[in-house]
């Protein structure tokens, strides 16, 4: 199972001419999720990957610069006779910010479902969860863990057939869970199944301080995408707005003993280069990408994560060579 995050808008509060505001999109084979949707969001997604159909969108909280792109996305959505339901998720006040939203977005055709979330309510979905935690910017925000069930271990054959199970419909049983017969009685699938295996762990903070929250829901994490607001000359005034500076973005990821560390959210004030070696100087690995960069994260024996630079729009060029 393919699984990417694209960072639409990696931008501080103000964009800049090469960062958007925050978004980020997480495919996980044909599933599509949208966290955050700050202004021009759709048109990130025109200039990278296409009108991306987004299967649900989580809202961290409710500022500017994480919701503006909201309304033009769903009536693009409406106007290109989208017919399947969408759900939006976000912290209590969700209904009340989409009362503000209603004049501009008028009656759409499709269902729109809005859905409050508080921390520990969480969402499932076919083999992955999405559970929110409570981020730490003070006024209400979430931030989200995608966390995948563990998988199955690897089928061994070998040890199928020294049991005198016939290969065939047996052999998809076992790997079912399910206990079959063989020469000697029967086998159960711990006899020829493998120790389950990890999946894979994905951390979005949106606007956070750093935080025990963070800490805990990125225990582990495949990949933890951080606020990093600011350098670390301007940490009180990181911690009197609910922000992170780069630093101590990189302590949580080396409390959580994460695998890769993403920054966002980098003020446009500093030159990002030369910041992020606050960041270096206190975890590795750690990434601060662009818009339209990729990462991959391939099930943990394929590999580690891997940054993908301009990769959304390298998904763009070959789907027009292909057309």
């Amino acid at each position: 199972m393919d699984l990417a995050v694209t960072f639409l808008g990696t931008g501080g509060s103000v964009p800049s001419a090469r960062r958007s505001t925050a978004s980020v999109l997480v495919a996980r084979g044909g599933e599509r999720l949208l966290f955050d949707c700050g202004e021009g969001t759709q048109r990130q997604m025109q200039r990278s990957l296409g009108l991306v159909q987004a299967d649900a969108i989580f809202l961290t909280h409710f500022h500017a610069d994480h919701v503006l792109g909201l309304p033009g996305l769903l009536k693009t959505y409406d106007l290109t006779d989208r017919r399947v339901p969408l759900k939006v998720y976000g912290p209590p006040g969700l209904t009340d910010l989409f009362q503000v939203f209603s004049p501009f977005l008028g009656r759409l055709k499709y269902t729109l479902d809005l859905i409050e979330l508080a921390p520990g309510e969480t969402v499932e979905h076919d083999e992955y969860e999405v559970r929110p935690f409570e981020a730490k910017h003070g006024s209400r925000a979430n931030g989200y863990a995608l966390v995948e069930a563990e998988r199955p271990g690897r089928f061994d054959p070998a040890a199928a057939a020294a049991a005198g199970v016939p290969e065939g419909p047996a052999y998809a049983a076992l790997q079912r869970g399910e206990t079959v017969e063989g020469d000697a009685g029967a086998v159960t699938p711990d006899q020829v199944m493998g120790p389950s295996r990890q999946g894979r762990t994905i951390v979005i903070t949106g606007d956070t301080a750093p935080s025990p929250a963070t800490v805990s829901a990125a225990a582990d994490a495949d990949l933890l995408i951080h606020d990093a607001s600011f350098a670390e000359e301007e940490a009180q005034r990181g911690a009197e707005t609910g922000h992170s500076t780069l630093g101590q973005a990189a302590a949580v990821a080396a409390e959580a003993h994460v695998k890769l560390l993403a920054l966002v959210h980098i003020s446009s004030r500093y030159h990002v280069g030369k910041v992020i070696e606050e960041a270096k100087a206190v975890f590795e690995p750690v990434v601060a990408p662009k818009d339209f960069d990729q990462i991959e994260l391939p099930f943990p024996e394929r590999g580690e994560p891997r940054l993908v630079p301009n990769g959304a729009r390298e998904v763009r060029q070959d789907q027009e060579v292909e057309g």
